[in-house]
């Protein structure tokens, strides 16, 4: 199962120990926010993910679902 693919963004940067906590996402770092992107198997992923962001303090700015996309592979 491919998943849905997300974009999440986050109010600053998040550290590196918290972008590597993110597996199978990648994440580009803007100059005032974070950009994470890419597949979560399901909503329990998705509630796990914002959890985990939460542990780390980062402000949620938004959520979107979008379009699938292919994942390259590892």
């Amino acid at each position: 199962m491919a998943g849905l693919y997300y974009e999440i963004r986050v109010a600053g940067t998040l550290p590196p120990e918290a972008l590597a906590d993110f597996d199978r996402m990648t994440a580009d770092v803007e100059p005032v926010e974070t950009v994470l992107h890419g597949p979560l198997a399901d909503q329990a992923a998705l509630q796990g993910l914002l959890a985990r962001l939460e542990l780390f303090g980062a402000q949620v700015i938004e959520v979107r679902r979008l379009k699938a996309r292919a994942v390259p592979p590892e």
